[in-house]
């Protein structure tokens, strides 16, 4: 099956114009995936307290796996992080989460909810077909993600800025990533990553 091939189309150090603009290229794919996948890294008490409110319903891990020194099972974080204590939490960090949600409904008061780590929102779906450019749509690959705090979509560049990313098939399709790049205003900022 493969991954995606992602390729970097905007860039801002504001967070809300990423948001803002990567929910305008998502209005131009031609089918839209009913769900969202948001993604976290909470360094500090405060992003894991601001990121718990936005998001009740998820379940927070350890960013890196604990594990039981006597057994050696991975441990899984289960303080309640609205009510333990500033020092219980903080021992406990950093914690991640991958939650889903649908769409339309928490995208901005996620990215409010974002500190200092690394987090993403991605919103699969499939482009239309285009035959100006011979590309077709793939519901496998396609999709907008945009990467706060990151460079690349596969969370190995920490940055002062915010990345938004276009997803396409397996292949590549760099002529469909320049024009949505152009809808924006701008150009494809780099070569393409391995996406999802």
């Amino acid at each position: 099956m493969g991954n995606s091939r992602a390729y970097p189309v905007f860039r801002t150090a504001d967070a809300v114009e990423a948001l803002a603009q990567a929910l305008r290229l998502s209005a131009l794919l031609a089918g839209r995936d009913d769900e969202v996948t948001l993604m976290a890294d909470l360094l500090t008490v405060e992003d894991a307290r601001r990121m718990a409110a936005a998001l009740p319903d998820a379940r927070f891990h350890h960013a890196k796996g604990r594990r039981d020194p006597a057994t050696g099972d991975y441990l899984d974080f289960d303080l309640a992080i609205a009510t333990a204590g500033h020092a219980a939490l903080e021992t406990e960090l950093p914690l991640s989460v991958l939650h889903y949600v649908p769409r339309g409904t928490v995208e901005e008061r996620f990215m409010r909810a974002v500190g200092r780590g690394m987090a993403s929102i991605g919103l699969g779906g499939r482009w239309p077909d285009d035959p100006e450019t011979d590309s077709c749509g793939s519901a496998t690959y396609d999709g907008v993600e945009v990467m706060f705090n990151c460079a690349d979509v596969n969370w190995s560049q920490p940055a002062d800025h915010h990345t938004v990313f276009v997803h396409v098939d397996k292949y590549g399709d760099l002529p469909r990533a320049e024009k949505l790049a152009a809808y924006l205003g701008s150009t494809v900022l780099g070569a393409a990553q391995s996406g999802w």
